[in-house]
């Protein structure tokens, strides 16, 4: 489970995603900012940190946060179960590079996903900040929501968001998700 590896080779235009669930709906984020993938296990909460956050864990001596993203998006906390992993990722934020884990439900596939079959996302509703949706891709018949990354795990925002004593996800300046 330590390692991603591509089965279909990169072609003009396409690029790979790996796909995972969350709460029962499919989810896929670009593989390029994907460290690795580990066993859910082993987490130290930290006091006073957003609801999101789940705890720390130990990667290899470094402390690495680990975010529930059911949470982030304004929902109940994901529940783990045995197929529960966490996502290892490196951001990229104002300060550098900073390694952050994403508790998903289970990891799919890696897929390669036409940049045609990518549509802009939807300008309405849909459960979780527009701007936290890079895309809707068709896969097999059924729309899998192509995350922005970079704004789902913005470390400036959780930062702030830290600061201020509060895990709700911002919807619009001012507003929160309930």
């Amino acid at each position: 489970m330590n390692a991603l590896v591509a089965t279909e080779p990169k072609v003009d235009g396409e690029a790979q995603y790996l796909t995972f669930v969350l709460g029962g709906e499919m989810f896929a984020m670009d593989i390029l900012g994907i460290k690795e993938i580990i066993e859910y296990g082993n987490l130290t909460t930290v006091p006073m940190m957003p609801a999101f956050v789940r705890g720390v864990i130990n990667l290899r001596g470094a402390v690495v946060p680990v975010v529930d993203l059911a949470v982030r998006f304004g929902r109940p906390s994901t529940p783990v179960n045995k197929r529960s992993c966490i996502v290892i990722l490196e951001v990229h934020g104002e300060e550098g590079v900073q390694d952050i884990g994403v508790l998903v439900d289970a990891v799919s596939a890696v897929l390669s996903i036409a940049a045609a079959d990518i549509e802009p996302a939807p300008s309405f509703g849909g459960g979780i900040r527009a701007d936290f949706i890079g895309g809707m891709a068709k896969v097999d018949g059924r729309f899998v929501i192509v995350l922005s990354v970079e704004r789902v795990l913005s470390v400036e925002e959780m930062a702030q968001l830290s600061q201020a004593g509060d895990g709700r996800a911002p919807v619009r300046e001012g507003e929160f998700v309930q």
